[in-house]
């Protein structure tokens, strides 16, 4: 049986960054004990803006100041959005067992789409992603107004949906336009919150006395942060060091981890080693020296650990999607992995955040429904 889990990583451009991200998730699933059978998160910056899902059949917000920033009847058409979704990825997810000849079974379908905003230079990119059992499915390349199959079950829906002039033309202002402005106008309600910088509490941990060394920090925002080991105060790649991926933490801070491979390391030389922690907002940095007397684990009792026993804990795992989704949500503009280059697009050839929308005609019904995969 496939394993659900689904690890939220943010793609970090790094402590001088200025992109912002808004990003929606939907999966729905089949057959998985305890879980709705459609999800759907929204998130700005990392932050989670609200949730849906088929249980509660209502659009959340996560914060008051969400509701302000969008309004009450923005928040009314997401949950009619979202259920409308809901009845939509049901029929695409019976549509595809049949496409891929399965019959029952735990099976996903899902959905990655959103925008990123550089608000230093006013560049655009929109995306919309879909996958299948966690792999690729269909991805939408918005600059040559084109599906990109990514299976060959998933070359009837590209035909289907690039025959959708209108619906293309519609995405073409989504995602350069409006997508941009509805996450403009949450970040500067909710700027007190967002424009915070918390600074993380960081721990060297250890499972056992040959594993390798964890540095871990949590509890910072923003995302914009980098992590590293270093040796004689010199910033320098390191033999033995394996960084880990930013995570999101419950309340809406970060985490993030960095191992080294202490094996490498003689004894007398751990005093030269430090774990160094950098944040957008921060200009000194936050340094823990390799020593035995502060690493925290559950197998140290008198040797200086103090019996203090560590929860030993480097990744959040969220229940929402297949492992595979992974992969979609470290993709940016400016790292885009084989495989998903067609789903991020410039707005170079977009009309200009004045203009008027130019499917003003179109119904929310045909806006909001696309061909269903058949």
């Amino acid at each position: 049986m496939n394993t659900f889990i689904f690890v939220f990583l943010l793609s970090t451009p790094g402590v001088t960054a200025v992109l912002h991200t808004m990003r929606y998730f939907y999966t729905a699933s089949s057959d998985v004990p305890n879980f709705p059978e459609f999800v759907g998160i929204g998130y700005v910056d990392g932050f989670v803006i609200g949730h849906y899902d088929s249980n509660t059949r209502r659009a959340v917000p996560k914060q008051d100041w969400v509701k302000d920033a969008l309004g009450e009847d923005y928040i009314e058409s997401l949950t009619a959005r979202a259920m409308d979704h809901q009845l939509r990825f049901k029929a695409h997810l019976e549509n595809l067992n049949q496409r891929f000849n399965q019959t029952g079974g735990v099976h996903t379908f899902q959905n990655m789409h959103g925008c990123d905003w550089d608000d230093e230079t006013g560049e655009v990119n929109g995306y919309d992603q879909y996958g299948y059992d966690g792999e690729d499915f269909i991805n939408l390349n918005l600059n040559e107004q084109i599906w990109i199959a990514a299976k060959q079950q998933a070359f009837i829906t590209k035909l289907n949906w690039d025959n959708d002039k209108a619906m293309m033309s519609y995405h073409k202002y989504y995602y350069t336009q409006e997508c941009p402005e509805v996450m403009k106008k949450i970040m500067n309600v909710g700027r007190s919150f967002m424009m915070r910088t918390d600074v993380p509490s960081i721990q060297l941990l250890q499972r056992t006395p040959s594993s390798p060394v964890t540095c871990h920090a949590t509890g910072f925002y923003p995302h914009y942060a980098e992590m590293f080991w270093r040796k004689d105060q010199e910033e320098k790649v390191l033999e033995g060091v394996d960084h880990g991926e930013i995570l999101p933490n419950h309340d809406g801070s970060f985490q993030m981890s960095v191992d080294l491979n202490i094996s490498l390391i003689r004894d007398e030389d751990w005093s030269r080693y430090d774990c160094v922690f950098q944040i957008k907002g921060v200009e000194e940095d936050l340094t823990v020296t390799l020593d035995k007397s502060v690493i925290l684990s559950n197998w140290r009792k008198s040797d200086g650990g103090g019996g203090v026993a560590a929860v030993v804990v480097v990744a959040v795992l969220v229940l929402v999607a297949v492992v595979g989704f992974v992969t979609w949500n470290k993709c940016s503009p400016a790292r885009c992995p084989s495989g998903f280059t067609g789903s991020h697009t410039s707005d170079t050839s977009s009309s200009s955040p004045g203009e008027s929308d130019p499917n003003k005609e179109t119904s929310e019904e045909q806006r909001e429904m696309r061909t269903l995969i058949s």
